[in-house]
């Protein structure tokens, strides 16, 4: 759906593959438990008219699915494309997922801080190994790309962002991705106590089971 799998697609057409998608997202629909769908593109995708129609088209499918949109290639935001791509964000009502990731050239996005939905946006931490993210076709890259803890300096810049976020946006979504050490829990856990939040009525955590 993305354009990440290379050659053929295992169905007879674009349709049948949102068709089959749309399915798989019953379950969660009918528990409400679905916030959005994120479309994260591959660093390939870069900004040009046939790629912007098949996000249209893209987002069509989708109907009334709240939609998340993500980039890879950097051309979608260059000084001369930015304010048309937030601008159509806006328009098709794609959810913004802004993202905090290594800056590496053209295969990576600068930090946008502008949400196009008033109502939600999306906020994923990916690290900032640019090692890693500059090095996907080492057989190993799935443990190198996202290996990254997080320091407090660099997290409580963040919770500034969120702040100005949430000005803009009813509600902030937001997920560590930097999950290669296993470091995504604990800076998650960390930004939660920065940020001041309490969660009431979650579902019993599985450790108190060995207590």
């Amino acid at each position: 759906m993305t354009g990440h799998q290379r050659g053929e697609i295992p169905f007879e057409s674009r349709n049948d593959m949102f068709d089959a998608f749309h399915l798989s997202l019953e379950p969660y629909q009918q528990a409400d438990k679905l916030a959005m769908v994120l479309f994260q593109f591959p660093p390939w995708y870069d900004c040009k008219r046939e790629n912007v129609d098949y996000l249209r088209w893209c987002k069509q499918q989708m109907g009334d699915i709240p939609v998340a949109l993500e980039f890879r290639h950097q051309s979608w935001f260059s000084p001369q494309l930015k304010d048309q791509t937030l601008l159509f964000m806006e328009q098709e009502g794609w959810i913004h997922s802004i993202c905090d990731e290594p800056q590496a050239g053209s295969g990576s996005i600068p930090l946008v801080l502008h949400p196009t939905n008033q109502q939600k946006t999306l906020v994923r931490f990916h690290g900032r190994n640019v090692h890693g993210w500059t090095k996907p076709n080492e057989g190993n890259w799935r443990d190198v790309r996202y290996l990254y803890k997080y320091n407090k300096k660099e997290l409580e810049e963040w919770v500034d962002h969120i702040q100005q976020l949430n000005k803009e946006s009813e509600t902030i979504y937001v997920l560590f991705n930097n999950n290669s050490g296993g470091d995504a829990a604990d800076n998650a856990k960390q930004f939660i106590d920065m940020l001041g939040i309490e969660y009431r009525g979650l579902a019993p955590r599985q450790l108190d089971f060995f207590s």
